[in-house]
């Protein structure tokens, strides 16, 4: 396997697929790089070089037992940027991944970057608070945690069967494979890892980090996403980001890197070409 140490001893598994502009893509929740591979087969195919890496504690990546923050995400992000001595590359990030690439510009700039994705991601902020009203109350996530310790294996099955690719809607069509392959992507995650990257995802305020996107920006989310609403998420964190195109998919759920996967490759591209 491909990986690199960080800073503080923590071993990153990356893959590195193709040649041309360099593409690095970050994964949500409790995921891995190969949630991408819709996008990075299709892509790289067109002629980008297409780089994704397991985030710490996640997949294929060591499973320390501090440091499973936002800071230290994008950091990690920023080594794996550095060591392979990107320029002028593209960052998509996906939900939990949307977060690591607003603070990764929040704390390292876009002296590398040419453009950006937040693709049905979590900032500028899940939470609900006073100064964010639309976002999701404290007890939300305080379910997740006790679900996740209680057995977090059925928590798994239930969110990928649910509310994740929207297969508890009317009319819906479960596909067994992509409910298996959240499953067992979530399940390769360290359990504390997963566990602290619930509050990652959910408490840290990412406004301040949009307010520093000075590179072209795509912001996609779907109008039916049960799991980051994309009023308080995509559309807020649009408006935030300077230059930002806002593309919302009717009736797309919050997996739509799956279940909308011919649309986002489609407009990934059109984007990069553009």
């Amino acid at each position: 396997m491909t990986t690199f140490t960080t800073r503080d001893g923590t071993e990153i598994y990356y893959k590195d697929w193709g040649t041309g502009q360099p593409i690095v893509f970050s994964h949500g929740w409790p995921l891995n790089a190969d949630s991408w591979e819709s996008q990075m087969i299709f892509l790289a195919s067109k002629g980008y070089r297409v780089i994704a890496h397991d985030r710490r504690g996640h997949g294929r990546s060591s499973q320390p037992w501090s440091g499973n923050d936002m800071d230290h995400y994008a950091d990690d992000l920023a080594q794996l940027i550095e060591l392979l001595d990107l320029k002028d590359a593209v960052l998509f990030g996906f939900s939990t991944g949307g977060g690591e690439v607003a603070r990764y510009i929040g704390r390292h700039g876009t002296g590398r970057l040419a453009k950006a994705g937040l693709i049905s991601a979590v900032p500028p902020l899940m939470l609900k608070t006073e100064a964010n009203p639309g976002g999701l109350p404290i007890e939300v996530f305080d379910g997740i945690r006790q679900a996740s310790l209680v057995d977090r294996s059925q928590l798994y099955i239930d969110l990928a069967s649910g509310p994740f690719f929207g297969f508890n809607k009317p009319g819906a069509k479960p596909s067994q494979g992509m409910i298996d392959w959240f499953w067992m992507q979530g399940m390769m995650a360290g359990h504390k890892n997963a566990y602290d990257c619930i509050k990652a995802f959910s408490e840290t305020d990412f406004t301040e980090d949009l307010k520093k996107f000075d590179i072209p920006t795509l912001v996609v989310h779907g109008d039916a996403d049960q799991v980051v609403p994309f009023e308080a998420a995509g559309v807020a964190s649009a408006k935030l980001a300077k230059g930002s195109t806002l593309k919302i998919y009717p009736g797309a759920p919050h997996g739509l890197t799956d279940t909308h996967k011919d649309q986002l490759n489609a407009d990934l591209l059109a984007f990069l070409n553009g």
